[in-house]
């Protein structure tokens, strides 16, 4: 008796695994320039691979005077690089092309695609997730303090908010 009620709960997960892998064909990872930007694009690699799915890097290019107002310390893949001095919005998208490019070789897969875009952080990750018909959508989200986020806001929470598509959170502990 326990043998099959033990059975029949493992066909009833596998059931539910199998039908979940069946409908999650596309995965969109959405990554900034942070430190943890590596370890987001490895979890959600992992993900998309147990779902056998096709994987695209986005990173979402802010306006010029973004970069010209942040604290520029070293980033990923960045380091001795004047980048944040950038001049106009195709240097912008072609370093950041060059920043996913770097992501991708790190995964040692060939056929993730990426894609850099310019435009407002969670309107752009929606548009695409959506016009692109992605099945999740991953990002990671910062462990700041209640305050920091009610004051500034955060992307993650954005899109979470109001996306129709499942996302696959990761938290990201700041480094001090």
């Amino acid at each position: 008796m326990i043998n099959s009620c033990i059975n029949y709960l493992y066909s009833i997960e596998f059931t539910q695994t199998f039908k979940i892998k069946q409908k999650m064909k596309k995965v969109l990872i959405a990554l900034d320039y942070g430190v943890s930007a590596q370890d987001i694009a490895e979890k959600g690699y992992e993900l998309a691979k147990g779902l056998n799915a096709k994987i695209t890097l986005l990173h979402v290019v802010a306006d010029e005077s973004y970069y010209n107002n942040i604290d520029s310390g070293p980033f990923m893949f960045f380091y001795g690089t004047n980048f944040f001095n950038m001049i106009d919005s195709d240097n912008l998208i072609d370093a950041s092309l060059g920043f996913l490019e770097r992501i991708k070789s790190n995964l040692k897969d060939s056929e993730i695609e990426i894609e850099a875009i310019q435009g407002d952080f969670s309107n752009i990750i929606l548009e695409t997730a959506n016009n692109h018909r992605f099945d999740v959508i991953v990002m990671g989200l910062n462990s700041r303090n209640w305050i920091d986020r009610a004051i500034m806001g955060s992307v993650t929470e954005s899109v979470l908010k109001e996306s129709i598509i499942p996302l696959f959170i990761i938290p990201i502990k700041e480094h001090k």
